[in-house]
Parts: structure tokens; sequence; C-alpha cells
């Protein structure tokens, strides 16, 4: 018998189970005591071990991603190793691959006692399991957040960043600027849909429904929302795209399409990844301070773990908009 098993019968989370038995004036009289009934009934025995482990640290964090492929997260991983290095701690690494599942299931190492606090650069499960889980254990978002939850966080504000980066092509005189977005189920991308809309009706420019293209966050789903934002009648001059790799795409698809970035269209990214440095022509887009990230957010979690007070919940780190050879001031613009 398992303390997921006795959660089950008492229809309440492993953690409440694991509240009741280490620290059960947290837990109301009536949850306490359908949970000790149901241990009662089935006669469950906590291992002695696991037990006196809750009260030890295994100097390990865990680090869940949403995507290990993505080249992003390369550099938040190197500034919560180092500030994790400095600090004694080891990192291990749980990849989701978007799997809402994947991602709880990795949240059981924390109620296992397995590692002594999280990062979460992906923010799939629901607020309250989120809340439940950091009543008890040292948790930190990073990079991805959730509205109203009251858990340390450390991000951009990735609405003034797309509304940033769409001005700029308004800016340069573009009237007909379109979106490539990221999935709507991810927060990052409704936040910069909405900075884009933002930044479109603040400054009096037409937002055409057709304009506005959701993707999967790939090279390849780049290129084929360029491809179809290309066909359309009045195909936009300007383009804001969700991120670095995306934008790639679309200026492949810009370039097999025998036309010419920036001289035909224009393109923005977002995240300043090493390639957008290298790719032809160089990459205008948002400076993510992704190593600072990373390393501000191993920073709070070991805080945490070591039951230190922190001054925020909150922390909004700086971006800069990038500008280089993508959007050209040259490039050809129909007003």
């Amino acid at each position: 018998m398992k303390m997921s098993d006795v959660a089950k019968l008492a229809n309440v989370s492993p953690a409440t189970v694991s509240r009741v038995l280490t620290n059960p004036d947290v837990v109301s009289k009536k949850t306490r005591e359908k949970v000790l009934a149901i241990i009662e009934q089935v006669n469950y025995q906590p291992h002695l071990v696991a037990r006196q482990f809750r009260t030890m640290q295994t100097k390990m964090i865990l680090v869940v991603v949403p995507d290990i492929t993505s080249a992003f997260f390369s550099e938040v991983l190197r500034g919560i190793e180092h500030i994790a290095i400095e600090q004694g701690y080891q990192v291990i690494l749980g990849d989701t691959e978007n799997s809402v599942e994947r991602e709880n299931s990795y949240m059981n190492l924390l109620l296992q006692k397995q590692v002594d606090g999280v990062i979460l650069l992906t923010a799939k499960l629901d607020k309250e399991r989120l809340e439940e889980l950091s009543n008890i254990y040292p948790l930190v978002l990073a990079c991805e957040y959730i509205d109203g939850l009251n858990v340390p966080t450390v991000s951009i504000d990735n609405i003034s960043s797309a509304r940033k980066a769409t001005e700029h092509l308004i800016s340069l005189g573009h009237k007909k600027i379109a979106h490539i977005s990221g999935p709507v189920n991810v927060i990052l991308s409704r936040d910069r849909l909405r900075g884009y809309q933002q930044a479109m009706l603040g400054h009096d420019v037409l937002m055409e429904s057709s304009y506005i293209q959701e993707g999967a966050l790939t090279i390849e789903s780049g290129y084929n929302q360029m491809k179809k934002l290309l066909a359309l009648d009045t195909p936009p001059t300007g383009v804001f795209v969700y991120n670095d790799e995306m934008a790639m795409g679309a200026i492949k698809a810009v370039k097999d399409s025998g036309l010419n970035v920036p001289e035909d269209v224009a393109i923005v990214g977002f995240d300043n990844l090493k390639m957008s440095m290298v790719i032809e022509p160089h990459l205008t887009t948002i400076d993510q301070p992704k190593y600072d990230i990373g390393n501000k957010a191993g920073e709070l979690l070991i805080k945490m773990i070591h039951k230190e007070d922190i001054q925020k919940k909150t922390y909004v780190m700086k971006d800069t908009l990038v500008i280089r050879e993508s959007c050209g001031s040259n490039s050809k613009v129909t007003k």
C-alpha cells in the first residue's frame, strides 16, 4: 500500500496525506479525520526511512523543462547550474515533452523527498495543485508563470516585450503587420499576442484576423505559417514571430518564395538565441536575460530550501530589443 493509494481512497492528493502524517495542524479537521480513517482501515504503515527522509536534505534540485530540444533553455539551465554548484547542490533534469502527466509525475519526486526543491520552466499543472505543493515544498517558477499564483516567479514582462517588438515594425512604416504566435494553451503565447494587439491598437494600425497564425514553437512551424501568410491576397510586409526558432523558419519561407528579408518582408523574433546572430540576415529580436533568469530562480529556490525569507514573490527581469538586419530601415513598405 502506497501513499498514493491512500490518497485515492480518501479522494485527496498525496500531498494532503503527507501533511496529515507530518504536519496535521495545517489540514482541516474534517479532511484529517477522513484520511486517518482510511489509514486505519487499510493499515497503512509509512516507511520509517521515508518519514525520516522528510527532514533530511538530498542536496539535489529538480529542474523541469517543457522541451529539452529547445535551444532557449540551455542558457537558463546554465544559470541554475552555476548557482547550484556554488551552493553545493546538484541539478537533475526532467523533460516533460509538453505533457501535463509527465510534469505531474516529476512532481512526485518532491512528495517522495528525492529532491529538496523544484524549478519549473513550464507551468501546465493547474493552479491549485501547484499552490498545494508550494505550501509544503520549495518551488519556483521561471520563464513561464500563472496569473495570481502565490509562488516565487522569475520572468520578463512578455506583454510589454511583444509590444516593443511590434512597435519597432510600426516605427519603420509598416502597416501590414502579421503575428506568428505560439500555441494558445501556453500563457507566454497569449501574452505576446496581447502585446502585438496592444501595439497595433495603440498606433491605429488595422489588424487583419488572417494576419494572426498559430504555430508550434518549431522552425518547421514558422516556415509553414509564413507560407500561409505569403499566400494571402495581400501578404504582410512585417511579421513579429513568437520565438527565434520559428522566425528562422519564417525567413527561409520568404527566401524559398523568391522574396527577400528585409526588402520584401521584415521579421522580428524573440529570445535572442545565439543562432539569431548567424542566420542571414541577422535577426532582430527581443533579448531575454536567460542566464540571469536561471541564476535568480536557483538563488530563490536555495533560499527557500534553507528557510530564508525572500523579499518578494515576483521578479520581472529586464528585456532588450536587439536591432539587426532582418528589419532593415530601407525595407520596402507599402504605406
